[in-house]
């Protein structure tokens, strides 16, 4: 064993008496566990938040859109675009036609967008996990029916039991004839409402409908405003969106699931590394805390770093002893912490422990989910701060060397 790390281990872990300069480091120990520990539980539970916030946006936002790169709409009735619809490895296939209108329920307007799917957009399994009430139902017995988001469900109070009062459509007319009459300028439709979703205000704020009645509300009998495609399991989504980037890129923008809601991805990211910065400044103060107790700690071995000098231990033994003891608080602080951050993960997910303390939430208890790159992250932050920390003690352990030489 290396003589430094062994004089190290003996003045940390001696046996013969208590100091108060084995309870500072004690603490200094703790400090570092609990930040260890703190960072670990708060990065596993932002990555459960982003987990269920992602699979909400998952229900509505497929795995690869394809828009138009000018222009609202396109055809899709082209040789790739049908070819690409037969494609095995194609799970559903949606044609989307979509645009802003004036929705009236029982004489109260509002503004919002109607989205026309056609019928592979209800082979998503997860639908019916954000219905608060009714079904997801958009066909039934030859009838169309509309299911709303909660933001339009809200401002109009909606009834989805009462048959008797059915949403009103406004849309503009393509080719507007200039009467008189303000209503002639629009088409109007009336349609069921059979159920309310919601997931977050982006999407809460439309209303979901065949793509039939859609066509002819906006009068566009074959356009579409986007194409939403999910593949079967197994697919390499990034090699199929090179693929299509390759083949109709110039005309057309293909969207993954990240790039079309870069704005939550953004906000996710800079909530968990503000949180880091935060936590890792805690750390920062408890691990330097070790300074201090390494400082107390050359002043009570004045005669044993005499001792070494005078056998011939030259400085950079000396320094590379008290760097030794520093970096071994730190890292076995930060390996407990882990541990202990590792097994409360665990019961939350096992046990649900702490609850989120609200009966309307959607969640329990706080989510959570475990990824080796936080725990690489936590280690290694943890040893470059203890490194700085530590060399500058050892540093310290070597002032006034010649001094302490004298006094013995």
């Amino acid at each position: 064993m290396n003589t430094s790390v062994y004089i190290a281990k003996r003045y940390l872990f001696s046996r013969k008496k208590m100091h108060a300069i084995n309870v500072i480091s004690g603490i200094s120990m703790i400090g570092v566990l609990i930040g260890s520990a703190a960072l670990v539980i708060i990065l596993s539970v932002f990555n459960g938040f982003e987990d269920v916030i992602l699979s909400l946006y998952s229900n509505l936002s497929p795995e690869i859109k394809i828009e138009p790169r000018l222009g609202k709409t396109f055809d899709p009735n082209t040789v790739y675009f049908n070819a690409l619809r037969h494609d095995p490895k194609v799970f559903s296939y949606t044609e989307v036609l979509q645009e802003k209108a004036l929705i009236k329920y029982d004489g109260r307007p509002f503004i919002g967008t109607v989205m026309g799917v056609s019928d592979d957009f209800l082979k998503n399994p997860q639908l019916d996990s954000t219905i608060q009430s009714g079904s997801f139902t958009l066909k039934m017995d030859g009838q169309h029916f509309a299911v709303v988001g909660s933001a339009v469900q809200g401002s109009l109070g909606i009834n989805i039991h009462n048959q008797f009062t059915p949403l009103e459509v406004y849309s503009p007319r393509r080719q507007t004839g200039g009467g008189s009459d303000p209503l002639n300028e629009f088409v109007v439709r009336t349609i069921a409402p059979s159920g309310v979703f919601a997931i977050e205000h982006e999407f809460d704020d439309i209303i979901i409908a065949p793509i039939d009645f859609v066509r002819g509300l906006l009068d566009q009998p074959k356009n579409v405003s986007s194409l939403q495609i999910n593949f079967r399991k197994g697919t390499d989504l990034a090699a199929i969106q090179s693929a299509m980037e390759e083949k109709i890129g110039g005309s057309f923008i293909i969207k993954n699931r990240r790039e079309q809601n870069t704005e939550l991805y953004k906000t996710l990211n800079y909530e968990r590394w503000f949180i880091f910065m935060i936590l890792t400044f805690v750390l920062i103060i408890a691990i330097f805390n070790i300074i201090g107790s390494l400082t107390m700690l050359v002043i009570d071995k004045r005669k044993d770093i005499a001792i070494l000098t005078s056998l011939g231990a030259d400085k950079k033994l000396i320094k590379s002893i008290f760097f030794f003891e520093g970096m071994m608080i730190s890292e076995i602080g930060c390996f407990a912490g882990i541990v202990l951050g590792l097994l409360f993960c665990i019961l939350q997910q096992c046990f649900g422990l702490v609850k989120m303390g609200s009966k309307i939430s959607m969640l329990d208890a706080y989510p959570v989910s475990l990824r080796l790159t936080d725990f690489i992250l936590v280690f290694v932050t943890v040893s470059v701060i203890a490194v700085i920390a530590s060399g500058i003690s050892s540093r310290l352990s070597i002032k006034g060397l010649d001094d302490i030489k004298q006094d013995l």
